[in-house]
């Protein structure tokens, strides 16, 4: 069976009920991830939305790493109406990604990498996407919601395969698991649990927000500051400001 990458870029494919028990615990988790292109640095990024929550025995989250594991900084927050939402927009030129669904003590967990894919005679790139893990059925045989929840954040699942053997787990990506099985939770989620602030740098007195998507640190670019004119704009989807518009 060939494998679907637009699927893929979906995140976890979840049956009709439980995408309808998620809607219906209000648990909202944007696994989907988009292609942007930035104008002003011509280049793409990914970008994606660190989202979801708990209710009960139920929980669904989505976070972002790096390729190594490590935190992404945020482009900006989102304070959501109402809890178990959206919790900031990250952008990077790669995202790995992280999708949990936990069901009582039983979890699924997807791990996959998106990146622009190679563009010919000048066209618009494909969003390349790779599965790096898939766990099925795992286990924690705690109530990290209840009465163990001073351990969350401190263990992970366990997954098995097919033949009863324990799969796993890639060890740069251990930190990331930890902290997304306490979102999956996290009871009435409205906060990041992954994702970092941006880097603040200060220059004669003033401090200046440098975000990883802007500062063109993967690329080689000098960091963009945000001077007085940029106060005026609104961030776009690609993370690029955008002027206001004038109301007569």
């Amino acid at each position: 069976m060939k494998k679907n990458p637009a699927t893929d870029a979906m995140g976890l494919r979840l049956p009709r009920q439980a995408l309808r028990i998620l809607n219906e615990r209000g648990i909202f988790a944007q696994s989907s991830v988009s292609l942007q292109y930035q104008r002003l640095a011509n280049r793409y990024l990914i970008r994606g939305v660190e989202s979801g929550g708990a209710a009960g025995d139920v929980g669904r989250y989505v976070t972002f790493a790096q390729e190594g594991g490590d935190p992404v900084e945020y482009l900006h927050p989102v304070e959501a109406i109402g809890v178990n939402g959206l919790h900031s927009v990250v952008l990077a030129p790669v995202l790995i990604r992280l999708d949990m669904l936990r069901k009582g003590r039983t979890y699924e967990l997807l791990i996959s990498r998106h990146a622009p894919g190679k563009a010919d005679n000048g066209h618009r790139p494909p969003l390349d996407t790779k599965i790096l893990f898939r766990g099925v059925h795992g286990r924690v045989e705690l109530d990290l919601s209840g009465k163990d929840k001073a351990q969350a954040g401190a263990v992970l699942p366990t997954f098995y395969s097919l033949a009863g053997e324990e799969i796993a787990i890639p060890e740069q990506f251990r930190r990331a698991i930890c902290s997304i099985t306490r979102a999956v939770n996290c009871t009435g989620c409205s906060h990041c649990h992954y994702v970092c602030a941006p880097h603040k740098e200060e220059d004669d007195g003033v401090t200046r927000i440098v975000s990883a998507s802007k500062a063109g640190q993967n690329s080689g670019a000098p960091p963009k500051r945000l001077e007085g004119h940029d106060l005026d704009r609104n961030p776009g989807s690609s993370g690029e400001t955008m002027p206001v518009a004038d109301v007569a």
